[in-house]
């Protein structure tokens, strides 16, 4: 059986980031994570792409970690890949975030996506 596809936006290389934290969580729970970053580079040993629309394959979650501003300029690209599923983690959400996303056809999953797949992150040190 293949991995689920994650895309994880708004991921971070500091530790101590919810976003960093949800790469180290789907990658411990067997999933093929592809952090954005606009920066690129490197998180978690793991390549980072600047756009969601960079990733090569299709995706079954996009799981967002970004200021709610900042999170509705990116929803054309969200919805241009079609992900299976769309999730705003806390602090990333907003009425405008919720209305745009489902304008353009996104069903929005209001949830921790850390949560989501049966950990904590409590489990994952900021070290």
């Amino acid at each position: 059986m293949s991995k689920k596809t994650v895309a994880i936006i708004g991921a971070s290389a500091d530790r101590r980031k919810f976003s960093n934290k949800s790469v180290r969580a789907h990658v411990q729970q067997n999933w093929e994570v592809y952090p954005v970053n606009p920066k690129g580079g490197e998180i978690e040993g793991l390549k980072a792409y600047s756009s969601v629309s960079d990733i090569p394959v299709s995706l079954d979650r996009v799981t967002i970690y970004l200021p709610p501003k900042l999170g509705v300029q990116l929803l054309p690209s969200i919805a241009s890949v079609e992900p299976g599923e769309f999730m705003v983690n806390p602090g990333a959400e907003s009425d405008e975030l919720i209305q745009e996303s489902r304008k353009l056809g996104l069903e929005p999953k209001l949830a921790c996506s850390i949560v989501n797949i049966g950990l904590s992150p409590a489990q994952f040190p900021d070290e």
